[in-house]
Parts: structure tokens; sequence; C-alpha cells
């Protein structure tokens, strides 16, 4: 019997690929739901540090003069803000892999509370001293104890998969955003309390200690998200792979092959020496660069803004400093919401972080345009013109974080070695930055006092650091694809 009037073989085989091939583009476009509260939650923990650390931003170059640690040179003033800012990322990066490997062994939780704990503690401590030992040591404190970082980062990558990691690696920006946005502002509006709220804070207490305000409320909201955590947090660990061991024995006893799955041992830590690899170490050193002229870019900014323009600045108070500081959080958090996850869907990972990557350039430019323009024509439209061009591109540059975080995550041997590898890339970050503000505004005072290149050699020396930076990204792989 004829078969002319059914499908031939070879339509069947074109419709089966056909159905498969549909089938696939299905599964790529649907994307798994975020577990939205357990994100919340930890992008909430996320904002507890830039909090931290950048409420000091606006005030540090004060309080260096009004301390009076340089002996009165204002030009001085540069190398101890630098160093103190530096101190937090020098202990940090003494400490984090190990925090980040204990959390591996011991669960995330209990590690996000001690640093939390720690933390909070700190900035107490920061806010009642007056000595630059005691600033010193407070910020040694912080970092020492303050793991999160790469906990955090560890956590996100188990909380999502392939379908959603753009998704949620692209909040955290967005709430580090957040945090550099509260941050100045609580620093700018609060110090002197005595000064701008004579009603509220009067007492010869606030006197002696002008700054403990703004530490205080910083190391409150510390303590809010350390009990949000404590009593709503998951752990997203749930079992060691020991636990599934003695689980899988129990299950033997009751007439069950006694046999050790696969993951249980593919999903075992691995050495350390294991992550010193390529394709580890790539992604670690690309994460290096961009730490590093963030955070010189971080500590040059409040300096360049309260430096008097005649000596290369803007000549801000700290208040002006805080709101505009504060304004580059809101809008990198509106932008990034918008258009980060489109851009990297559209153009793929490597290439959003090669050209986010090549922003720092310009940026690194426009600080000694901005402030030649101001020593012409004084603070007019034109130079917030150059400052607001200088955000927006601040928003692309910290989109090259979102970026590299998927590539660590991606580069991770196993998941129960996520923590190890993310503890490696933010160990090697925190010491970028422990060098990068000491290096930035000792630069700048040194650029300043010597009249190198106008005063501007700081900025062509970071900006050719920008270009080293982006030939270590060509080595990044094509995407990151995560392990399974």
């Amino acid at each position: 019997m004829s078969s002319s009037a059914g499908p031939s073989d070879s339509d069947i085989v074109v419709n089966e690929r056909t159905a498969l091939l549909d089938a696939g583009q299905q599964d790529h476009k649907k994307a798994t739901p975020l577990p939205k509260l357990q994100i919340g939650i930890l992008l909430l923990a996320l904002l507890v540090e830039p909090i931290a650390s950048q409420s000091i931003y606006p005030y540090i170059n004060q309080l260096v003069s009004e301390l009076d640690i340089t002996g009165g040179d204002e030009r001085k003033v540069g190398y101890y803000a630098g160093l103190i800012e530096s101190l937090f990322f020098a202990t940090q990066a003494l400490t984090i892999l190990q925090w980040s490997r204990t959390s591996d062994r011991i669960g995330r939780k209990p590690v996000l509370l001690l640093g939390i704990f720690g933390l909070s503690l700190s900035m107490l401590c920061f806010g009642l001293s007056r000595t630059l030992l005691g600033l010193i040591l407070s910020r040694c404190i912080t970092g020492a104890l303050n793991g999160n970082i790469g906990v955090m980062k560890s956590m996100m990558g188990e909380l999502t998969d392939s379908t959603n990691m753009a998704q949620g690696f692209s909040l955290m920006p967005i709430a580090w955003s957040l945090g550099a946005t509260l941050g100045p502002m609580i620093g700018g509006a609060l110090e002197h309390p005595q000064q701008h709220f004579p009603n509220i804070f009067p007492g010869a207490f606030w006197s002696r200690f002008p700054y403990f305000l703004p530490s205080a409320v910083a190391a409150a909201f510390a303590v809010t998200c350390f009990l949000i955590i404590l009593f709503f947090l998951k752990e997203v660990q749930r079992t060691l792979p020991r636990q599934q061991t003695q689980e899988k024995s129990t299950s033997a006893l009751d007439g069950e092959a006694l046999t050790i799955p696969e993951n249980v041992i593919e999903d075992s830590p691995v050495p350390i020496r294991s992550l010193f690899v390529p394709s580890v170490l790539i992604p670690i050193a690309n994460y290096a660069c961009i730490a590093t002229l963030e955070i010189t870019m971080y500590a040059l900014q409040p300096l360049f803004y309260s430096t008097p323009i005649e000596l290369g600045g803007l000549g801000f108070d700290p208040v002006t400093i805080g709101l505009w500081m504060g304004a580059f959080g809101i809008v990198n958090g509106v932008l990034q919401t918008m258009i980060f996850a489109p851009l990297v869907d559209k153009f793929g990972s490597k290439t959003v972080f090669r050209f986010c990557e090549m922003c720092f350039i310009p940026i690194f430019a426009l600080f000694p345009i901005t402030n030649i323009v101001a020593q012409q024509y004084g603070i007019n439209w034109l130079v917030w013109f150059l400052l607001t061009c200088s955000l927006l591109l601040g928003v692309f540059m910290d989109m090259s974080f979102g970026c590299i975080l998927m590539f660590i995550t991606a580069a991770a041997p196993n998941k129960r070695s996520l923590g190890a590898t993310n503890g490696l890339a933010q160990m090697t970050a925190s010491i970028a930055r422990t060098i990068g503000p000491a290096m930035s505004t000792s630069m700048f005072a040194y650029s300043i006092q010597h009249k190198l290149m106008g005063g501007y050699a700081v900025f062509a020396v970071l900006a050719t650091l920008s270009v080293f930076a982006m030939g270590i990204a060509v080595k990044l792989p094509g995407s990151p694809e995560k392990k399974k």
C-alpha cells in the first residue's frame, strides 16, 4: 500500500527537529523565578557595607583637618585620608578568604551575622575616636571581621541558575548603589549635628564627638539587618556532603542499595590550590582591575570635591559632597534596574563588561577638565554639566561588576567551592582596594604639591591603568556558563 498520503520519513525528522528547537527556545526564554524574600534579605545585608564605609567619605578630609593630624598643612590631608580609607580593605584582604572558606563548611548565615555585628561595633568606635590611632583601629576591626561581600556573592550564585543569573547579579550593584546613596547622605547631613540641629542635639557630647551621629545611624542600621538575617534568612546550603552520605547510608538499612551519588563527590570542596588555574584566575584578575580603578575613583571624588579650586578641586562643603555622591547612587540604581539585564541579553556579558570598563578613561579625564573650567568661570552650569556626564559614565562603569561576578560564579569548580572562589576573588579585590585609596590620594596630593602636569598627573596615571585593564578583559571567555 502506498505511503504517499502520509508524511515522509524526512518530514517526520524535520518536524521532530523543529519541535526540539522550539522547545529549546522556550526553555531558553523561560527564566526561573527568583526567590524574592531570600534575595531581598541578602540585598538588605549588602546595603550595610556601603552605608558604613561610604558614610565617612563626605567628612573624612574635614575630620583629618580638625584632628590636626597634618599639622595645619591642607595639602597633606590626602595622605592620611587615603590611609584611613585603605585600612578597611587591608585587614579585609587578610581574613576574607578564611571567612569565605569557613562559610563553605559551616554555612553562610553564621559568617554573615558575625560580620555585620563586627561592622556595627567598629562604626561606634569610629564615631568616638579622637585620635589617628583610634580611627585606624576602628577601621581595622571593620575589615578583619567583615567577610560578608564574598559570602553574599556565593549566596547569590546559589540562589540563581543559568536562566536568571543576570537578573540576580544585576540586583547586587543596585543594592550597593542604594547604600552608596544613603551612606554619603547620612555622613554629609548628620556630621556636626550640634551646628545643624542645635535644638535636637545640644550638649557638650555632640561638640566633642561631632561625627558620632552618622556613625551611630550606620551602626543602628547594621543591628537592624542583623536581626532580620537572624530570624528570616534561610541557609541555602542546607546539607553538607557528609550529611548526604549519612542519609544515603540510613536508606540502605531500609533495603536500598548503598551507593554514594556522584554529585556528593563532585560537590565537595576542592583544595585552595585547585583554584589557581587560568579559568578562575582570569576573571579574578579582571575583578581586581576594576576594583582598583573603582576605589581610586571613589577615594578621589570627595577629596577632589573638598579641595579648594585653586589647589585642583571644587571647594564643596560636606553637605554638597554627600548630596551629590548620593545622587549618583539614585541614578545608578534606577538605570541599572532598567537596562543592565537587557544589555547583557542583547550584547553578551563580555561585550558589556569591556564597554563599561572603558568608561573609566573619560571619567578620569573629566576630573582635570572640570577643575580647569571651575578655575576659569567658577562653579557654574558647565561644571555641573561635566559632573553629570561623569555621573552617567559612572553608572555604566558600575555595570562591569555585575558582569564580572557572573564570570567568577561560573568559574567555581563546583557549588561547594563557590565560597572559596568568591573569597579568593574578594581577597584579591581587597588587596587592590587597599592600595587604591592611599595610592590615588597620595598621588593627588603629590601632584598638587609638585605641580606635576599642572597638578593633574594622578589622572593621567589612572587613565593609563584603565587602558591596561582593558587588555586583560580580552582574555575572558566568550560568556559565563554556570557550573552544574
